[in-house]
């Protein structure tokens, strides 16, 4: 993104359109004036300090919301916009001499957008793979669970405290950064050399990847799951975790990017089809108090659950969970699994991550237990 500390609550959109002939007449909007490149932003009823970032070349520069009421604050001036949904308010920033065509888009909320999915439906899957779980006497997966202590690292305790402390190690041994794969073989032990010797962070999908074959190499069944919007055209999706536990005989959820675990009002553990359908029917989630990003900023409830409402529309995951699933280096032979609502057409299996894919609605198969 670039524009600055919104985090995942508004998401910004430039859209280059340089070629367009038909520009509006700018001298006829609405204008503010700057000195500093920097907005702040009161959306609602929350408050963004020097959030937004002036951007001249961006013609229109979209900001969305979910907002009946949203106010432009500049260094010099403030501008108030009460909103409807579905319509576009523009105006424009002027900071010397550069003349910035703003917009703002009141858009339905995400979590209203997975609200409105259709629902999961039983069909024929009998041709389907079944999903496996690499063994840890796997001679790879041995050389994880030695090279990186892991052992010592799960501890003695039970089984969900060891889940528990091999997540915690990963977020804080590894920084995220959304932007790098890793110049590496997607395995854990080279992701975890190639850190130690740049110091630069992996992705949400190298993360959980590399989380995937820690617990693989301890016998806890795992697999990462690529969380993903229903809007085609929006590139940010997030992956974490589905890790068993035999003694809950459950899916969990485990998100190594926040370092963070999901559980009920109750104090139960939560799968990620518990916490959709909680979201769906807005019932409480207790998201753990320790959740944050890298160790620097705390990850709040209300700008997580409305991140993962966008990213929980479907999922996908590859059939087969094992060492260096997605290798960039060789044909992995993987193939993949989305779940999706009824009446939707996965958009994912066009990219390179995915050239093997199939798609299902029944949940069942696609939750079922290792």
């Amino acid at each position: 993104m670039k524009k600055v500390l919104i985090s995942f609550t508004v998401l910004s959109i430039s859209l280059a359109v340089f070629g367009q002939t038909n520009l509006p007449n700018l001298s006829k909007m609405k204008t503010i004036r700057a000195k500093s490149d920097t907005v702040s932003i009161r959306d609602g009823n929350k408050f963004y300090q020097n959030a937004w970032r002036i951007s001249p070349e961006a013609k229109p520069d979209v900001y969305e919301t979910t907002n009946k009421k949203v106010t432009f604050i500049t260094d010099l001036d403030s501008i108030t916009f009460k909103t409807e949904l579905n319509k576009i308010y523009d105006f424009v920033i002027l900071k010397g001499k550069d003349t910035a065509w703003t917009q703002i888009k009141c858009v339905p909320s995400k979590l209203k957008i997975l609200q409105e999915a259709g629902k999961y439906q039983t069909e024929k899957t009998d041709n389907f793979p079944k999903f496996t779980y690499q063994s840890m006497d796997n001679g790879n997966l041995k050389n994880v669970r030695t090279t990186l202590k892991l052992d010592s690292i799960a501890g003695n305790g039970d089984e969900i405290s060891k889940i528990l402390n091999l997540l915690y190690w990963v977020h804080n041994t590894i920084r995220h950064d959304g932007s790098n794969n890793g110049n590496c073989e997607f395995d854990a032990i080279d992701w975890y050399n190639y850190y130690k010797a740049t110091r630069k962070g992996i992705n949400c999908r190298s993360l959980a990847s590399f989380l995937n074959e820690c617990y693989l190499s301890m016998d806890i069944p795992s697999r990462f799951m690529v969380c993903l919007p229903k809007d085609s055209t929006d590139t940010d999706c997030h992956v974490i975790n589905s890790v068993y536990s035999k003694t809950l005989k459950k899916w969990i959820w485990i998100d190594p990017t926040f370092n963070a675990y999901v559980k009920d009002e109750n104090g139960n553990l939560l799968g990620i089809e518990e916490v959709r359908e909680r979201l769906i029917d807005s019932k409480p989630l207790v998201l753990n108090e320790d959740a944050n990003w890298n160790n620097e900023q705390k990850e709040t409830p209300d700008v997580y659950w409305e991140y993962m409402s966008k990213n929980l529309y479907w999922l996908q995951c590859a059939t087969d969970s094992k060492f260096n699933t997605e290798s960039p280096y060789r044909d992995t032979n993987a193939t993949y699994v989305s779940l999706v609502p009824t009446g939707f057409a996965a958009w994912g299996k066009s990219y390179s991550y995915f050239p093997k894919s199939l798609e299902t609605t029944d949940s069942n198969y696609f939750w079922q237990k290792p």
